[in-house]
């Protein structure tokens, strides 16, 4: 199978020769010390990199760099943001990092107002990268499928919303609807150019809900389903994401939602792969869930080996399993370990060895 065939199919619940793999998030250090040099799709090295090479240089770089990263590590598919503009504030919608006001629905009103008034995506230079991935890759001779982010959903540390949403819902739902607009110009611009994969969604939760079941399931809820229908009516997949414990929502979060994907599956909050398979693993593709911020980051290299093996395990049936880390791969993980993590996934399907 190609890696393409191999994705398809494990999106659309068909056996695969192997699980597929890729990692969602692959940042520095460790992706400059497998490419050994400056990796252009870290956002801390933009700077750098625009200097070093001007605007479609470093664009350039960030598609190069990534296909090469793929290559190196056998992965069978590709998370991809948005290039940074030329300018850093150009095009980009602008949350106040610092309340305004003591008063939570009058900073959610006032950040609405900012919503409506400026442009809902960012202008056309800014999906720059996935044109050049698109060239590279036929440059190359491969095809890897494209995962893109239309995360606008999201309350992670937003205390003025979730104040908000209990003391004025209508401004709340405002909120939620401009965030539904700008996912939707989001995946508008991402359509033609042929990504096939996109997420939606964005974090609610850690070791708990950050809100009610039944606020997610009145705010959020209904809007994310407007996103997997119109990805669906082009014959896309929509990927939820969120990490945390999402077990009292969960129904919600996938099949209220209307989502074929789940992704950021947070081991560590109690989201267990096996069981997620045994109730959605026949109508979900499910994305992880190596635990990063525990076993890769701090465990021997036999407890990686195992907790590889195990993740394959409880993926393994009907395909609907892509196997990642639960998170970013970061600084706090030794390369050594990511490198294990490679070596005992290709070990467990008999491939040769890279590399690395």
């Amino acid at each position: 199978m190609s890696s393409r065939e191999r994705i398809i199919a494990a999106l659309n619940h068909k056996e695969v020769d192997r699980t597929p793999i890729f990692e969602y998030v692959l940042l520095s250090p460790i992706a400059d010390r497998l490419l050994g040099r400056l990796y252009a799709g870290d956002p801390d090295n933009w700077p750098d990199m625009l200097r070093e090479k001007g605007f479609e240089g470093a664009v350039r770089q960030n598609a190069i760099d990534r296909l090469d990263l793929a290559e190196l590590l056998g992965h069978d598919m590709i998370y991809v943001v948005p290039n940074p503009l030329p300018t850093a504030a150009e095009g980009q919608v602008d949350i106040p990092q610092q309340p305004s006001s003591d008063d939570p629905v009058k900073n959610v009103k006032n950040r609405n107002d900012k919503f409506t008034q400026q442009k809902h995506v960012p202008p056309q230079e800014a999906f720059l990268i996935y044109t050049f991935l698109k060239e590279e890759m036929q440059h190359r001779g491969i095809e890897l499928p494209i995962l893109a982010p239309a995360y606008s959903h999201g309350i992670w540390t937003d205390v003025d919303l979730m104040q908000t949403m209990l003391l004025a819902p209508d401004v709340a739902r405002q909120h939620f609807t401009l965030a539904t607009q700008r996912s939707l110009a989001l995946i508008e611009k991402y359509l033609p150019l042929g990504i096939n994969q996109i997420g939606v969604g964005g974090d609610f939760a850690g070791s708990t809900l950050m809100i009610s079941p039944q606020a997610y399931r009145e705010f959020i809820v209904p809007e994310i389903r407007t996103l997997s229908r119109r990805i669906h009516a082009a014959g896309c997949y929509a990927v939820n994401a969120s990490d945390g414990n999402l077990w009292p929502v969960i129904d919600d979060f996938l099949t209220g939602c209307e989502v074929d994907g789940y992704l950021e599956i947070d081991m560590h909050a109690g989201m267990d792969l096996r069981k997620l398979k045994k109730i959605y693993g026949d109508r979900v593709t499910l994305y992880g869930n190596l635990d990063c911020g525990n076993i890769l980051s701090f465990g021997s290299e036999s407890d990686i080996a195992r907790h590889v093996m195990k993740c394959l395990l409880a993926g393994m049936g009907t395909g609907g399993h892509i196997f990642c880390a639960s998170n970013a791969v970061t600084s706090s993980i030794p390369l050594s370990n990511y490198i294990t993590v490679i070596r005992s996934y290709r070990k467990f399907f008999g491939l040769p060895q890279l590399m690395l």
